[in-house]
C-alpha cells in the first residue's frame, strides 16, 4: 500500500509535535492550533483568503462533531443543579453512602460500574448516568473529583470501548478491513485489553493514592479558572450552601416527602431508559439521545416543583446555566479539535480536496508511511501496530482509524495466527488513545461532569496508558 506524502502531510506532523510539546509544558495550544489550521488552509488553497476562511470553517466543523456531546453535558448539568439546590441529590445519594466508605472502593467502584454499563451502551451515555449519581458519594467519602474522572476514563473509554465485546462495533471494523472472523480477533484481545486494564487502572490509582497521602493537590475543579460561579436563584426561599469543586449555590427548600419521591422516582425513571436500551437496541447518539430528553423532563418537573409559581422562568435559568457551563467547558477545546479533525474527513469537507489519489486523510496516511518504513516480522510489526493504532487515534475518534488498522496488520502478520492479535493490538492502541483517555475533548464528557479540567485529566491518564500499552504491545509480542 504505496502512499505519497505531500507537504500537507508534513506540515500537520509538525504541528502536532509542536502542540504536543507545548501541551506538556502546561500552555495554552489555542493559538498554535490556529496557526495550524491557518498553514494547512494556504498549502490546500493556495489563497489566503481561503486560508482564513478556513479557521471559522473549521471552528464550525468541529463544534458540530461535539455538538451532542455539548448538548447532554449541559443538560444533566442543568438538571443536576437544581437537584443540589433542593437538596434530592442527598436523599439520592445515601444509600449508595452504605456501599461505598472509602476513596479505594469509591474508585474501583465507579470504575467496575462504568465498565459494565458502558459494556452495553457505549461510554458517552454511561457518563451521563454514572457520574450524576455516584460522583457526590464519591467526593463524600474523599475520591477527588479527578479521580471519579479517571476511573470513568480508563474503565469505561478504554477497558469497555477497546473490548467492545458487547455491541462488537470496534473489532467488526478492525476484523473486516484485516479479513478475519470476528470472533478470531475478539478472542485475541482478551489478554491484551486485561492487560492493558489493568496496568493502566493499578497504574492510575497508585498515582493518586500517592497524591492523596503526601497531601499534594489532587482536585481540578473547572477548565478554566478552577471554580465556576453560579447566579443566585430569584426564589426568596433560597438559601446559601455549596457543592463539591468548589461551586457556590443556592438552596432551594422542599419538603422532606416530596424529596423523597423524587429520589425514588429519578433513578427509576433512568433505570427504565437502561431498559429502553437494551430492548430498543439503542447505543452511541440514540442512547445519549434518550438519556438528555429524560433528564429534561426531570428538570421541568423538579423545578415546577421546586419554585412553584415562578417555575416557567426558573426551569429556563437552568437551562441556561447549563449551556453556559458546556460551552465555557467546550470553548478551550473547539479550536485544538478543529486542527485534529484535518488530519481526517475535515479536510476534503472544509477544502476541495487537496489529497493525493488513494489517500484515506492526513492522519491514516501518515499511519500507512509508518508502516511502510519498518520491516515485516512479528516483533517489530506489534510495535508498529500499537504506535501505527496510536497515531490514527489521535484525531480523538478511536473508530476512524481501526479499519486501517486492521489492513497494516493483515501485512504485517507473519502468520494466520499471528494475524488477529497484530488486528486486536491495534484495535487496542488506537481506542485507548482516541476512545476518550488521552485526547482533551474526547475525554470531555467525564471531566465536565466530574467538573475538572480535560487537560489536566489527560495529562493525569498520559503516564499510566503509556505504560499500558508498553506491557501490552511486550504481552503480544509473547503471544505471537
Amino acid at each position: 500500500m504505496n502512499i505519497q506524502l505531500t507537504a500537507l502531510h508534513y506540515v500537520y506532523l509538525a504541528f502536532i509535535v509542536l502542540i504536543i510539546a507545548v501541551m506538556i509544558r502546561r500552555r495554552d495550544t489555542t493559538i498554535i492550533c490556529v496557526a495550524g489550521i491557518m498553514t494547512i488552509g494556504l498549502l490546500a488553497t493556495e489563497t489566503l483568503s481561503g486560508s482564513v476562511a478556513g479557521i471559522f470553517s473549521s471552528f464550525i466543523y468541529a463544534t458540530k462533531e461535539l455538538l451532542s456531546t455539548i448538548f447532554i453535558i449541559s443538560i444533566i448539568v442543568a438538571m443536576s443543579r437544581v437537584l443540589i439546590r433542593t437538596g434530592i441529590n442527598e436523599v439520592m445519594v445515601t444509600p449508595v453512602t452504605r456501599f461505598i466508605r472509602s476513596p479505594q472502593v469509591a474508585y474501583w467502584g465507579i470504575g467496575l460500574i462504568m465498565m459494565v454499563v458502558s459494556l452495553f451502551f457505549w461510554p458517552s451515555p454511561a457518563v451521563a448516568l454514572v457520574g450524576a449519581v455516584l460522583l457526590p458519594v464519591a467526593v463524600r467519602v474523599g475520591l477527588p473529583p479527578i479521580g471519579a474522572a479517571i476511573a470513568m476514563n480508563l474503565f469505561g473509554h478504554g477497558i469497555a470501548l477497546s473490548g467492545d465485546y458487547i455491541i462488537q462495533g470496534a473489532p467488526k471494523l478492525t476484523a473486516d478491513a484485516a479479513g478475519l472472523p470476528v470472533t478470531s480477533v475478539m478472542t485475541a484481545s482478551i489478554p491484551l485489553v486485561i492487560v492493558m486494564g489493568t496496568v493502566s487502572t493499578l497504574t492510575a490509582f497508585w498515582m493518586l493514592r500517592k497524591e492523596m497521602k503526601s497531601g499534594s493537590p489532587v482536585h481540578s475543579p473547572n477548565v478554566t479558572s478552577g471554580t465556576v460561579s453560579t447566579e443566585p436563584s430569584s426564589s426568596s426561599e433560597a438559601v446559601s450552601t455549596s457543592q463539591p469543586g468548589n461551586l457556590p449555590i443556592e438552596r432551594q427548600v422542599m419538603s422532606p416527602r416530596l424529596k423523597k419521591v423524587f429520589a425514588l422516582l429519578i433513578p427509576l425513571l433512568f433505570a427504565v431508559d437502561v431498559i429502553l436500551m437494551f430492548v430498543l437496541k439503542l447505543q452511541g447518539g440514540d442512547a445519549t439521545a434518550l438519556i438528555g430528553g429524560t433528564a429534561v423532563v426531570i428538570l421541568i418537573a423538579v423545578t415546577l416543583a421546586a419554585h412553584r409559581y415562578a417555575g416557567p422562568e426558573e426551569t429556563t435559568n437552568y437551562l441556561i446555566e447549563g449551556f453556559q457551563f458546556g460551552f465555557k467547558v467546550f470553548g478551550p477545546v473547539i479550536p485544538i479539535a478543529a486542527f485534529f479533525y484535518l488530519g481526517d474527513a475535515a479536510i476534503t469537507e472544509l477544502f476541495i480536496n487537496p489529497l493525493p489519489e488513494g489517500s484515506h486523510g492526513i492522519v491514516n496516511d501518515l499511519g500507512v508511511a509508518l508502516a511502510g518504513l519498518v520491516p515485516l516480522n512479528d516483533t517489530v510489526g506489534a510495535i508498529t501496530m500499537t504506535v501505527t493504532g496510536a497515531v490514527t487515534g489521535m484525531d480523538g475518534s478511536g473508530f476512524s482509524g481501526i479499519s486501517l488498522v486492521g489492513s497494516i496488520a493483515s501485512m504485517f502478520a507473519g502468520s494466520a495466527d499471528s494475524a488477529p492479535v497484530l488486528t486486536a493490538l491495534g484495535q487496542v492502541a488506537a481506542i485507548w488513545v482516541g476512545g476518550g483517555t488521552l485526547i482533551p475533548w474526547a475525554l470531555i464528557p467525564a471531566a465536565a461532569i466530574c467538573g475538572v479540567n480535560p487537560f489536566e485529566l489527560a495529562r493525569r491518564n498520559l503516564k499510566p496508558v503509556l505504560l499500558g500499552l508498553t506491557v501490552t504491545t511486550i504481552v503480544a509480542i509473547f503471544l505471537i
